[in-house]
């Protein structure tokens, strides 16, 4: 499945994993290739990894239409439960490997990725635990017929992933669709596609029947159009950018698949003069940088109050200064680099783009190339202060360690600023008035709204979007509703032929 060797060039150990997974199977690639795959803290190669063609699509849909046919779908609940428990719980054992693997492939910081991706086995078990009660419900009616209801799986899901948070990604969506039936050929994003693959391993390890997931690099314009528009693919569940959901749309539209998407943010992070501030810099400094920046719910608009927005940009400007940007494979590390050349280039651009607009560059905001750094992709926790709400920083996603500080007055006004944005994923706000923690939580337009914390997020609690940040839930109980079709039944009780329209 994978070897290890030495790159003679950077001394550098390179793993290849050669291999695709369909249909319980390690096989070549058909029409795809070897491609590299570079850690972005040193922009050196570290693995090499197969990715697949269109055949490879082709025959990956196939054997989930197989698996689902033939007894996955009926599976009672309790059995389907049991294979995704034994699967949590090596996903738990192997949590320290794939965390590494994670930061190795992604660049997000060690302390970070041991702490998500060890929590992941809880997701799994969580949805393992809803298998089997999937219930309909009994609809009266009259004497003469019995209605009720039932909960089918949809078929098979494209499920396609993110490069910032590849593991957490697929947990998202394999947990609910194989916890409601489905089969599953995962497509992850091409730079972080290691994970995946590691997966599949455990997957096998756990006996899931041949073809129940599948996981296939490749790159997004070939191989994710072709899962997108593959007529054998129920449903596709996307996580990434608003044009690329967008093109998904036109390319799977003929097909009238369902469709999921959760998309980006640019989340307001509301600091109201009466909360406590302390708490609210804590939270408000750790989630702007967190993930290198590099997550769609990080409160990126700081909104102040007037009266504190002095004191506020001050403790921005410090606590910046006191995050450890460097190797992520080091624990002393806080922040890594940006997970691919790509993106650098983007926050970089966005950076002088803030400066153009008249923003105030109040900290960071310069590429690190300084000893080891010098070939990695890193950035400065960056902040700029006196930013308008209609400013390109304030109004568009640069998924970079860049926060923005805006002031307002009032909640009227906060509520506004935070509105106005063609996103409505996730907010924040601090206040210690309780009565204004309900008034501004119910006007704020985001599918999640975090009062007195941040980025509090489980497997147990819905997340997406409003607006352009998205279609339908994952997590909790309405992630399942992406993957089951209901199905009514009428019965007549009589024997006769009760005509409803006589």
């Amino acid at each position: 499945m994978n070897d290890t060797a030495l790159n003679q060039q950077t001394d550098i150990e390179v793993t290849t994993y050669n291999k695709l997974y369909i249909g319980g199977e390690w096989v070549s690639p058909i029409d795809g290739s070897i491609e590299d795959s570079v850690d972005p803290s040193t922009g050196k190669v570290w693995a090499r990894v197969a990715f697949g063609g269109t055949k490879d699509i082709d025959r990956a849909v196939a054997a989930a239409r197989k698996a689902f046919e033939g007894g996955w779908r009926s599976m009672p609940g309790g059995e389907r439960a049991a294979l995704m428990r034994r699967f949590a719980d090596l996903y738990q054992k192997n949590a320290p490997k794939l965390a590494e693997i994670e930061t190795r492939d992604s660049g997000r910081a060690l302390r970070e990725s041991r702490l998500d991706v060890g929590s992941h086995h809880n997701c799994y078990h969580w949805f393992a635990s809803l298998a089997d009660k999937l219930s309909g419900r009994t609809i009266p009616i009259e004497e003469a017929v019995h209605a009720f209801t039932t909960r089918v799986p949809v078929g098979v899901v494209g499920a396609i992933t993110p490069w910032n948070v590849p593991l957490m990604s697929a947990a998202w969506k394999l947990a609910p669709a194989l916890a409601a039936g489905c089969t599953v050929v995962l497509k992850p994003a091409e730079q972080t596609s290691v994970t995946s693959l590691e997966l599949a391993k455990l997957f096998e390890q756990a006996g899931f029947p041949p073809g129940v997931v599948n996981v296939v690099p490749g790159d997004g314009k070939s191989v994710g159009a072709h899962l997108v528009a593959h007529e054998d693919v129920n449903k596709i569940s996307f996580t990434g950018e608003g044009a690329t959901a967008k093109k998904i749309l036109r390319t799977g539209g003929d097909t009238l698949k369902r469709f999921s998407f959760e998309l980006g943010g640019k989340a307001p992070h509301i600091i109201f003069a009466d909360a406590d501030i302390e708490q609210a810099l804590n939270a408000a400094t750790s989630s702007a940088w967190a993930l290198c920046g590099q997550s769609c719910a990080l409160g990126s608009r700081v909104l102040v109050e007037r009266s504190i927005y002095d004191r506020v940009v001050a403790e921005f400007v410090i606590r910046a200064a006191k995050v450890r940007v460097g190797m992520p494979l080091d624990d002393s590390n806080h922040m890594g680099p940006q997970a691919h050349d790509e993106q650098l280039q983007k926050t970089l651009s966005y950076i002088e783009i803030g400066k153009h607009e008249g923003a105030k560059l109040v900290a960071g905001g310069k590429r690190l190339v300084t000893g080891d750094l010098v070939n990695g992709y890193f950035i400065e926790p960056t902040v700029f202060a006196d930013v308008r709400n209609d400013m390109r920083i304030a109004q568009e996603e640069i998924f970079g360690p860049v926060v923005v500080l805006i002031p307002f007055s009032g909640e009227e006004e906060a509520i506004a600023i935070a509105n106005d944005a063609s996103y409505g994923l996730a907010a924040g706000l601090w206040t210690q008035d309780v009565g204004r923690a309900h008034r501004v939580s119910a006007k704020i337009d985001a599918g999640i709204v975090w009062v007195n914390t941040y980025r509090y997020i489980r497997w147990s609690t819905p997340y997406g979007g409003f607006k352009n940040s998205g279609w339908g839930r994952e997590n909790g109980l309405e992630a399942l509703d992406g993957y089951l079709d209901t199905k009514t039944t009428v019965i007549s009780t009589t024997g006769q032929f009760p005509d409803a329209y006589a």
